[in-house]
């Protein structure tokens, strides 16, 4: 009985590890776009949501996002990957924290902590063209460790 119990807790324990696969959860679908997104760290998901498809295409939109940090963020850059049949056609990046500059609540913060984004996002998309896409997003600190990284996958009709 022993052995099965201490078995069943290395189960429970080491499971989570051995799965790299998350879910793909909604971010929106209206008419004709539809949004989704995974998670492609293999470690920790997030937590992501917008007002709907719609607002997208308007200059600015509100999203909402939260995780729990792994590792602090001194530096915080992010990168965007726009992927068409599995070959980058753009890729943007951008420092989103520096040491002495505080653009946003989460610069600063300690592995361990707690972090949620609620505010405006701007994009400067006026048009999504018909057809399927991954973006691909990552951000990270500045020992290049992720901080959260998720692939999108926006359908057009």
């Amino acid at each position: 009985m022993k052995m099965l119990n201490v078995a069943i807790l290395i189960l429970v324990l080491f499971y989570p590890s051995l799965s790299t696969k998350w879910p793909t959860h909604p971010v929106c679908k209206e008419n004709d776009l539809e949004i989704y997104y995974k998670s492609c760290d293999p470690v920790q998901d997030f937590a992501l949501s917008i007002d709907g498809c719609s607002n997208i295409l308007m200059n600015t939109f509100n999203i909402r996002a939260a995780t729990v940090l792994r590792h602090n963020i001194k530096e915080l850059s992010i990168k965007v990957n726009l992927i068409l049949n599995g070959k980058s056609i753009l890729e943007y990046s951008q420092k989103l924290c520096e040491p002495n500059g505080r653009r946003f609540i989460f610069c600063g913060k300690k592995k361990g902590e707690h972090i949620y984004y609620e505010g405006p996002v701007t994009l400067g998309i006026h048009e999504i063209p018909q057809g399927e896409y991954t973006v691909s997003v990552m951000l990270y600190n500045e020992d290049h460790l992720t901080i959260a990284c998720a692939d999108f996958t926006i359908k057009k009709k």
